[in-house]
């Protein structure tokens, strides 16, 4: 049944979350989890330009033998 309203007891509505508060740790791992993501992005980014790696990796099958 996929219908406008439905009866039944309604939700009320979510109360907007207060600003978080980062302690020390909070913040470096936020700096650590960046610094990793931008690397991440870095290497992909030359993997992307060197085309497929080596070539003994992954077969594709190429039918009944």
């Amino acid at each position: 049944m996929a219908g406008g309203k439905q009866g039944g007891k309604q939700k009320p509505l979510k109360a907007p979350k207060a600003p978080k508060e980062y302690d020390e740790t909070d913040l470096k791992n936020q700096k650590k989890k960046k610094e990793d993501e931008k690397v991440l992005k870095e290497l992909r980014a030359k993997a992307a330009q060197k085309g497929p790696l080596g070539g003994a990796g992954l077969k594709k099958s190429s039918g009944k033998k």
